[in-house]
């Protein structure tokens, strides 16, 4: 029998994610603005992390692509460049360990 809070075949069932890392963000930026820094390169989404103790950003984000050739051309085409004043860094995003639900 298998733990009601463990789904065994998540592996089976993720999708593939194109996402990338995108570093030393101004505190101003937002999902918006990140999402449309990205445009040119096909971002369907873009993320800010938040600090819910500050209230403002923590300084990095995630936009999400349609595919691979996306992901390298956004991460050719932005890593080093000036978003609202900040030299940004852009890398592949590492996939998310599955976590232990309760």
């Amino acid at each position: 029998m298998a733990a009601p809070w463990w789904d065994s075949d998540y592996k089976d069932r993720s999708p593939l994610e194109y996402r990338v890392y995108v570093g030393n963000l101004p505190f101003s930026a937002n999902d918006r603005s990140l999402k449309d820094s990205f445009a040119n390169y096909g971002a369907i989404s873009a993320e800010i992390a938040w600090d819910s103790v500050m209230g403002r950003s923590r300084g990095f984000g995630f936009v999400n692509f349609e595919d691979s050739e996306s992901v390298k051309a956004a991460i050719q085409g932005m890593n080093g460049q000036d978003i609202g004043g900040r030299n940004v860094t852009v890398a592949k995003a590492n996939t998310r360990p599955r976590r232990w639900r309760a």
